[in-house]
Parts: C-alpha cells; sequence; structure tokens
C-alpha cells in the first residue's frame, strides 16, 4: 500500500550523547531503603533475647515491606521522564522483580513479628496469630491487604501468568493500590519506629502521598485529559502482509502529545470484545498533526480481531511510552535489526533517525514483509540499505552470528543497534552482538515483556 504519511526532507544530524537516569534512580532508592533500616537502628535502644531478635528483624523486614510498597507503585505509574529515560521494559523488571522482594519480606516480616511476640508472651503462635489479627489496631484491614498481595504476586509467578489471560492478571494486579491502602494504617498505627517520631511519620506520609500523586495524575487525569483533548477514532484499516494489519488512527492537534518514533502507546479500542483490553502497539510510522499509524500482527483474539475495526471506531490511547527512540543513539551510524512484527517501531525510526542506518529485517518468507514498500521508498529516500534475512528454500533459517553481522556490516562496534523482535530473538541476537564487540551500551532494545 502507498503510505499516508509523508517522508521528512530534513537534513540528517549528527546525535549527541545521552546520559541514562537508571544509575540515579537506582541509587536513589537504595539509599531509600538504607534510610528505612537507618530508622530502625535509631529508634531501638538495645536488642535483648530470642524475643528481641525476632521482633527486631521482623520490624526491619516490615519497614522495607512498607518502603517496597510505594516503590513497587511508584515504578508503574508511568512517569514520562522516567518512561523515556530509562525505558518501560526496564521499568517493568524492576517492578516485578521488586515485587518478588516485597511478597518474601512481608512473609518474613508476618512470621518474624509473631514468632517474636509469641516468644515474649510465652503463648502459641495460633494464639498469638488470633490475638494480633483481632485485637491489634488496624490488623484487621492489614491483613486483608497482605492477602491480597499475596494473591497478586501469586498471579504474577511465571508458571501461573502463562495460563491466565492477560485481562485477568491485568485486573488482579490492580488490586496492589487496595492492598497498600489497606496495610497503610496499620504501619503508623503498630510501628514502634514511628512513635513519638514526627519527622519519620512526616517522610512516610509524604512517600506514599507522593506516590499516590504520580499515579492520579500520570495514570488517571493524564490519560483522561489527552483522550479528551485529540478525541481519537479510527480513520481506516489495511493488510500489510498475512496476519498483519496497520490501523491509522485520527485525531486532533496530535504534534501536542509528543509522541516520538520509536514509541508505544495503549490502546483500547471502544467496541465490542476490546473496549476491556489495554494492549501496547508501537507507532509504524512517525507520527503526524492529525494521524498515528500502528501495525499489529495477529496473535491471538485480540489482536486477530484489529483487523475488523471499522472506521470511526473511538479509541482510548495511553502515552507516549518507551524509550526505543532516537535520544538513545550515541554514534551517527546505526543498524535497525527486526523480527517478524518487531519492524513496526523500527520503520518510523529507519525514517527518521539521523545519520547513516542500515535495516536488517528477518522474516520466513518475502511475502511476510511487513511494509516493504515504505522501507524501500524511505532507503532510496534517504541513501540508506535494507537487508533481508529470509528461510532458505526447505525452510532453513538463516544464522545471524557475530561473523555474519560483521561481514554484513564492517564496521559493526562503532554503530547503536536497535532490535526489536520476540524475547527469543532478541537474546540470541544480543549475545551475537557481545561477541561481535558491540559495547553494551550501544545496545538498545525494549520489550513489553515482563
Amino acid at each position: 500500500m502507498t503510505t499516508v504519511y509523508e517522508q521528512q526532507t530534513a537534513s540528517p544530524l549528527v546525535p549527541a550523547a545521552r546520559r541514562s537516569l537508571a544509575g540515579p534512580l537506582l541509587a536513589l532508592l537504595w539509599a531509600g531503603a538504607a534510610a528505612v533500616v537507618a530508622l530502625w537502628w535509631m529508634s531501638t535502644d538495645s536488642v535483648v533475647g530470642t524475643a528481641g531478635v525476632l521482633t527486631g528483624a521482623g520490624r526491619i523486614a516490615g519497614l522495607l515491606t512498607g518502603y517496597a510498597c510505594a516503590v513497587l507503585v511508584g515504578l508503574m505509574a508511568r512517569v514520562p521522564l522516567l518512561e523515556r529515560q530509562i525505558g518501560s521494559d526496564r521499568l517493568a523488571r524492576w517492578h516485578a522483580m521488586a515485587g518478588r522482594y516485597t511478597i518474601c519480606l512481608l512473609v518474613a516480616h508476618i512470621a518474624l513479628i509473631l514468632a517474636g511476640y509469641a516468644a515474649q508472651d510465652g503463648s502459641s503462635l495460633v494464639s498469638e496469630t488470633i490475638t494480633v489479627v483481632l485485637d491489634y489496631p488496624e490488623m484487621l484491614k492489614a491483613t486483608v491487604g497482605t492477602l491480597i498481595l499475596i494473591v497478586v504476586g501469586a498471579t504474577s509467578a511465571r508458571a501461573v501468568r502463562r495460563r491466565v489471560r492477560h485481562e485477568f492478571w491485568y485486573y488482579v494486579h490492580l488490586l496492589t493500590y487496595a492492598a497498600v491502602f489497606l496495610a497503610f494504617g496499620h504501619q503508623l498505627a503498630l510501628g514502634a519506629d514511628f512513635t513519638g517520631n514526627v519527622a519519620a511519620e512526616a517522610a512516610w506520609y509524604a512517600l506514599y502521598l507522593g506516590v499516590a500523586a504520580l499515579v492520579m495524575w500520570f495514570r488517571i487525569l493524564a490519560p483522561v485529559r489527552l483522550n479528551m483533548r485529540h478525541r481519537l477514532r479510527v480513520e481506516a484499516v489495511h493488510r500489510e502482509a498475512p496476519g498483519v494489519w496497520s490501523v491509522v488512527v485520527r485525531g486532533r492537534r496530535l504534534d501536542e502529545i509528543g509522541a516520538q518514533a520509536g514509541q508505544f502507546f495503549r490502546w483500547r479500542f471502544l467496541t465490542e470484545g476490546l473496549r476491556w483490553t489495554s494492549t501496547p502497539y508501537s507507532l509504524s510510522a512517525p507520527p503526524r498533526r492529525d494521524l498515528l499509524r500502528i501495525t499489529v500482527k495477529a496473535l491471538g483474539d485480540q489482536s486477530a480481531a484489529v483487523s475488523l475495526l471499522r472506521p470511526g471506531t473511538r479509541v482510548w490511547a495511553e502515552g507516549p511510552y518507551g524509550a526505543l527512540t532516537a535520544g538513545r543513539q550515541t554514534s551517527s551510524k546505526s543498524l535497525l535489526i527486526a523480527g517478524g512484527v518487531g519492524v513496526t517501531p523500527l520503520r518510523a525510526l529507519f525514517e527518521t533517525l539521523p545519520g547513516e542506518v542500515t535495516l536488517l529485517y528477518r522474516a520466513r518468507t518475502a511475502e511476510d514483509l511487513a511494509l516493504r514498500g515504505e522501507l524501500e521508498a524511505i532507503a532510496r529516500w534517504r541513501g540508506a540499505r535494507v537487508l533481508y534475512a529470509l528461510n532458505g528454500p526447505h525452510g532453513e533459517r538463516p544464522c545471524l552470528t557475530a561473523e555474519s553481522l560483521c561481514a554484513t556490516v564492517p564496521d559493526l562496534s562503532r554503530h547503536d543497534v536497535y532490535v526489536c523482535g520476540p524475547h527469543g530473538f532478541a537474546r540470541e541476537l544480543y549475545a551475537a552482538l557481545r561477541a561481535a564487540g558491540v559495547p553494551n551500551r550501544r545496545i538498545h532494545h525494549e520489550s513489553f515483556e515482563l
């Protein structure tokens, strides 16, 4: 098909190096954890006997659990600065890792505190548990919040998540907000580290209220504002390759959104069967003032239904998200490597990235090369190269090894390399690129998988 997007005519520029916020943010988060442990240290005069050791360890675990809950929510608040500078996939991985630590700390907190209290009172563990849950202030709500967090953690385990629908996992995951709210009260009501410490209590409130404000603004108010302001609707749906469809979305003043080539939105199409599903799809062409475009491969019921969308269907979008943009460039040469439908964000980058650009597209057959006509037109316009890695006549797969990549791009180690495709494809390519001498800082990849 002929693209509805006009190609840019500006001369490519040499990119400037960019510093990532990943290191400073991690340092800040670990500093916060250290401050939490320091709070326990300063509020504890002495630790005496077995009961004291168990209770002290339980208090530390509890403080860290409370802090980790705030971090968990904050990492998924979709703050644009973090999304663009660090990347949605890295934030999601940090969130998943922090979630596992949080559940472990929570279980440790419960076990250690109950064991310490039981040793102190000379009662059985069962009796002490009943007393704490029923008689201590705020504990019934905290118990409900704890059960919710454990359920959320269980459904996030890889073995479970592979067996449940994404929508079920997503809506269960939203219960994290309720769990954190229910557990907050008992942290201050029973936390000995906050008793009489006005500064610590104020800091804890500031932490939770600050995270709540980020969630309220960026996950609720900002999407409402975007969709009320820009009024998105499906303009057209086009077939690009077997099982691959492009959806053109029209809206008002879309240039004000600030989307960049390589980024993605979370899309919700307000029609039967799709209105309850929010799915991430990358822009497959540079954004225009009145049009956005995504290209979707039918991999399941939801993505297959995209091909049936009718012009005029209302669209709810959240974003833009992601850091797979020109901002990651560190040199004037770039290699884009796409696997299957992973070509979608790279097609947009192929048109807009400054400097010398080569695109390598891996697909099974020539018929599976979505957007091929556009890619070749862009290559002619800007004097770039498009290369294809297709299966052989008997289905044999081409080997993208360090040696073959270096033969294709002789000065590969001086290129920024953008990779987009299935997880296994990206993992193999990463190993090949590192073996070819490409520095880690020049390999750019973003995935929607946790």
